[in-house]
């Protein structure tokens, strides 16, 4: 993973939120939201919260005697997701999911929207999810499939690599897209006494207004950004053209459907 590929600041949090959280995140976040929906009490610890997409979901199904505390290690990402008014009853705190600020076995359930591919060690993450959960909790996570399963991310990655065709990798396969084998998901969990979990691939769908938006959210309100200036000082507006232009040819400029695909995993602490 790139140096960058996890910092999440200046306008990024704004438009992650306003052009990628309807389209990406909130088909998921309910899906999460639903695998939660027996819990009737206790306290739910929610790492990498982002701008509480998943938060909000939790927030608004769950009954008000089971606390969440929502952390990322962004703390603009936390303060946009403050600000939204249906959070109040969540706690926010800045953590980083591999060094947990909290007493063992203090949670029942541990959410990870979107975040394990950020963390350099996924091993020690989960060793953290384990430490924190109580006996018979749950620890439930999704990360995207492959760069080829996800088409929308697929056309990004296309114009860029149309437009800059000597750079050797992008943000969104490398990070997003880079950790999807079961087998390696399942080691990693193995690793820290995880023994079972299930993973289930899960195909849902995201509504786009055009081609335009998405292509703003992927190149500049996520870490691509920095890529993208690094790579090209001043060139992010011909970037965005560029993805934007690709989206189009796969999908057309106007409204459209985007198929998505992620691999949900639920398993316990013994």
């Amino acid at each position: 993973m790139a140096q960058n590929d996890a910092v999440f600041a200046g306008s990024i949090p704004q438009l992650y939120d306003h052009h990628m959280g309807a389209l990406f995140f909130a088909p998921y976040a309910m899906n999460i939201a639903q695998r939660l929906s027996g819990i009737a009490a206790g306290e739910i610890l929610e790492t990498a919260a982002g701008t509480g997409i998943v938060t909000e979901a939790m927030a608004t199904s769950l009954p008000p005697t089971v606390k969440i505390t929502a952390t990322d290690l962004n703390q603009p990402m936390l303060d946009h997701a403050a600000t939204k008014p249906r959070l109040g009853r969540v706690r926010f705190q800045q953590a980083n999911a591999q060094e947990l600020p909290f007493g063992e076995a203090s949670f029942g359930a541990v959410i990870c929207q979107f975040g394990v591919m950020f963390f350099p060690d996924k091993v020690q993450a989960y060793k953290e999810a384990k430490r924190v959960l109580k006996p018979g909790g749950r620890l439930i996570f999704n990360v995207w499939d492959k760069l080829s399963a996800n088409p929308l991310f697929d056309a990004v990655v296309a114009g860029l690599k149309r437009r800059y065709p000597a750079h050797a990798s992008w943000f969104l396969e490398r990070t997003p897209c880079g950790y999807h084998d079961e087998g390696r998901i399942r080691a990693d969990l193995r690793a820290v006494g995880f023994a079972d979990c299930v993973i289930e691939r899960v195909t849902l769908s995201g509504q786009a207004r055009d081609c335009r938006g998405p292509a703003i959210g992927l190149c500049q309100g996520s870490p691509m950004s920095a890529e993208i200036l690094e790579l090209d000082p001043g060139g992010l507006e011909a970037a965005t053209e560029a993805a934007a232009t690709a989206i189009a040819e796969r999908f057309g400029a106007g409204p459209f459907e985007a198929p998505l695909r992620a691999l949900v995993v639920e398993t316990r602490k013994g």
